[in-house]
């Protein structure tokens, strides 16, 4: 090995040793280095790297639930090898997940997104935010405004036969945010996977459900036909990934994303938000699950993420709820009215579905994903279980509103 390797190969078995992490193999231990060729990536890549290597099969754990109990230890002793920086990150949206993998680890079988379970129990407070719009306090905009800040304790003891059904009461939720309801006109901007759309159809809503990744258009017919709601819900498919203003035309009384914002680029994330507030119609509003980071994300986590980005997601970077605030309101006419924060719910949903996928593996293998493409999934849902334990990110539906009423800006 080279003199770096040979560095990172001290520094890595120091972290291991502060995250008390077991290496010796006659110790039970918690990672097994299966080959040295581990150290030139982790000197190269960093927590890239460490991926590459784990995806290589270089260096493995007991089980996947091992690997969560590896990753949380590195995180929390803060490692932070020198990490490679994905370039495309800011450049690619990406990251769309095959429908076919997706029936693979979720609850419903329809949807990647974080569930609300049964048993979380809201506790609401109003507080005071602070405008982020030029000259607040000044005219006819004032200085702060109210926002409802709902916390969802954490949920009791779960299986993997509840992710279904808080995945489905995630999407209830959403709906009821905005009021959905019959006769309401709604969109989903962009599909999540059909749950969104099928609820609200079964609310006898009118819905327009939008997408541009043509695989998954085929799969929501089968699956709205399946769901006897084809008729209710029209699928527009367009050209472009980007969801920002002109990619798709109308008015609606409610806008509904699902986990979009966080994998778009930093550049679009305004246009995209810009676009939501175009589609509401006066006195409409929007509901936006997204996963945020929190103040407890360190460097080892913003590093690991990189890993994330080189793979599944390019330009995945999760906003702080002062970031999201602050772009709604500096480049959108809306206002964020509530949040439901409900960090446990993710971590649990991460967790089912690492359990879930695992089951499925043979399952995943024969619909065509490879063994380095399963280990990857593993890696990815391993490592954001790991985040979310540390409470390093945590999922939030917020409510959005025009600022003024009627929808005039």
């Amino acid at each position: 090995m080279s003199m770096r390797a040979r560095v990172s190969e001290a520094r890595f078995a120091k972290a291991c040793t502060e995250a008390g992490l077991e290496l010796r193999p006659d110790h039970e231990p918690d990672l097994v280095v299966d080959t040295p060729d581990l150290f030139p990536r982790l000197s190269d890549g960093g927590w890239v790297g460490l991926a590459e290597s784990y995806l290589a099969g270089e260096w493995h754990t007991e089980s996947p639930h091992d690997l969560v109990k590896v990753l949380r230890a590195l995180l929390q002793v803060d490692f932070v090898p020198r990490t490679l920086r994905v370039k495309q990150d800011r450049e690619h949206v990406g990251g769309e997940v095959p429908p076919e993998l997706v029936e693979r680890f979720s609850g419903d079988g329809l949807s990647a997104f974080s569930g609300i379970f049964a048993t979380g129990v809201p506790t609401t407070r109003r507080v005071s935010v602070q405008s982020h719009v030029k000259g607040a306090g000044h005219g006819r905009e004032p200085a702060s405004h109210f926002v409802d800040v709902t916390h969802l304790s954490a949920p009791l003891e779960v299986d993997r036969i509840d992710l279904g059904d808080a995945q489905r009461r995630a999407a209830e939720s959403l709906l009821d945010l905005v009021d959905v309801s019959a006769g309401t006109h709604v969109v989903e901007y962009p599909s999540s996977g059909g749950a969104v759309s099928i609820a609200a159809a079964q609310r006898q809503a009118t819905v327009d459900t939008v997408t541009a990744d043509r695989d998954l258009a085929e799969a929501l017919r089968e699956r709205f036909t399946f769901a006897g709601v084809d008729d209710a819900v029209h699928i527009e498919l367009i050209d472009a990934p980007e969801f920002g203003p002109g990619r798709w035309h109308g008015r609606y009384d409610a806008v509904v994303s699902v986990e979009k914002l966080e994998t778009l680029p930093q550049k679009q994330r305004a246009g995209y938000l810009a676009a939501i507030d175009r589609l509401l119609a006066p006195g409409g509003q929007a509901a936006m699950q997204t996963v945020i980071k929190t103040p407890a994300m360190n460097k080892a986590g913003i590093a690991a993420l990189e890993s994330l980005r080189a793979y599944v997601w390019p330009a995945l970077d999760y906003p702080t709820e002062v970031e999201v605030a602050r772009i709604v309101d500096k480049r959108t006419g809306l206002r964020v009215i509530g949040q439901v924060h409900a960090p446990d719910h993710l971590e649990r949903s991460l967790r089912l579905q690492r359990e879930i996928f695992v089951s499925q593996l043979r399952e995943a293998a024969a619909d065509g994903f490879d063994s380095v493409y399963r280990r990857l999934w593993i890696w990815q849902l391993s490592l954001r279980e790991a985040l979310s334990s540390l409470g390093m990110i945590d999922v939030v539906q917020f409510s959005l509103v025009h600022r003024n009423r009627r929808g005039l800006r």
